[in-house]
């Protein structure tokens, strides 16, 4: 027995000291958990605050602009757009301008005075929390605002005397309707999104492991003996990922499709075409990583770094507009954050370039950069 202890606390003390050497799988193990901590404090929120809202305001009286006033008040709502009907909320909407919309009748007074008042609230489906805390903020301030102003009511009329539940109704209602999401179907919201997400974290773990893998196995030095250059390596190791990067979109998004029902209004030509520049970008950074890792167990942990900020930074579940400044930097350096954009503007909403042109600007620009600091860093690491 005392031989065996003897022997088990050799190899404890083996392991232990091995462990401790490692200062790179260590400052992984610990420094992870810590990360997704912190971020989970301070990045991820489920309720959305400060919702950049469009107002038609058909009404132009001053209790249309109490009751905006109250909404903008609840925090929820921020009064960013002034319209004048319904089709211009939706042109702002398309565009991702605002995530919410009002449209004030302009008989609110006189409904109001009758007690039947009415106002429309239109929500973007395509953001799923900000669509739950709209359509709870707004009736929350409606009801608020509804009840002061039946009080008020039943105070002129019976000089204080009356109770307020003797008013039957409240004087004001709101009407919801929720764009792109009618149904308000988790899938609709998860699908752009998810497609996104997979191909990222293939495309990444893979091309990761490219020039490493290359690197331990001794099979790097046969291709220097050849007159192959950098950018034509990664090129050529690029192109069969490419091919099966688009083999797992089609299957996925044939499935969300035709299996589960998830309606498909943009251009199918243009989201190919865009995913081959997501695609690359992934690729790209995959590629930055495996001149940067030295084994491919370190590349393996860098990636999955990447899949966590992917997960918390992108839009992927969590809104970014609630997002701290910091947080909002480092995933805008994933290019997962300007597909998920695309993503959902071409399948949700079916627009086209005239809207997503930043975001297609953004990721263009971003694959020509990983790319061209991935062939440079390969240069640099092989010479």
């Amino acid at each position: 027995m005392y031989k065996s202890w003897m022997r088990l606390s050799a190899l404890i003390q083996k392991e232990t000291a091995q462990l401790l050497r490692d200062r790179r799988t260590l400052l992984y193990i610990i420094g992870l958990p810590l990360m997704e901590l912190f971020l989970f404090a301070y990045a991820v929120s489920l309720t959305v605050y400060h919702l950049p809202t469009a107002v038609a305001d058909q009404s132009q009286d001053m209790q249309s602009r109490d009751f905006i006033q109250a909404l903008v008040n609840s925090q929820y709502f921020d009064f960013t757009l002034a319209v004048q009907d319904e089709s211009q909320i939706r042109l702002a909407m398309d565009a991702g301008q605002v995530k919410a919309g009002i449209v004030i009748p302009p008989d609110f007074s006189t409904r109001l005075d009758n007690g039947d008042a009415r106002v429309l609230i239109l929500l973007d489906g395509s953001d799923s929390f900000s669509v739950q805390s709209g359509y709870s903020a707004a009736n929350l301030v409606t009801q608020s605002y509804g009840l002061q102003l039946a009080t008020q009511k039943v105070e002129r009329i019976n000089g204080g005397t009356t109770l307020v539940a003797q008013a039957t109704s409240m004087p004001i209602t709101n009407s919801f309707r929720v764009l792109y999401n009618p149904d308000f179907r988790d899938l609709w919201f998860v699908l752009p999104a998810i497609i996104g997400m997979i191909l990222q974290t293939s495309a990444v773990a893979q091309a990761a492991l490219v020039v490493v893998r290359e690197r331990e196995v001794g099979t790097i030095e046969q291709i220097l003996a050849t007159p192959t250059r950098p950018l034509e390596l990664l090129f050529g190791k690029m192109i069969p990922l490419i091919v099966l990067c688009y083999f797992v979109m089609g299957l996925i998004l044939a499935i969300g499709v035709f299996w589960f029902g998830v309606a498909f209004k943009g251009s199918l030509e243009l989201y190919l075409l865009l995913t081959l520049a997501f695609v690359m970008s992934s690729l790209g950074l995959g590629f930055l990583i495996s001149t940067v890792a030295k084994t491919q167990r370190q590349a393996q942990q860098i990636s999955t770094v990447v899949m966590l900020f992917s997960m918390l930074l992108t839009g992927l579940v969590y809104p970014r507009n609630v997002m701290p400044v910091i947080p909002q930097l480092i995933g805008s350096m994933l290019p997962l954050t300007y597909f998920i954009r695309i993503s959902r503007g071409i399948i949700m909403k079916g627009v086209g370039v005239k809207i997503l042109w930043s975001d297609i600007l953004a990721l263009v620009v971003y694959s020509l950069a990983v790319m061209i600091v991935a062939a440079l860093n390969f240069k640099k690491r092989l010479d």
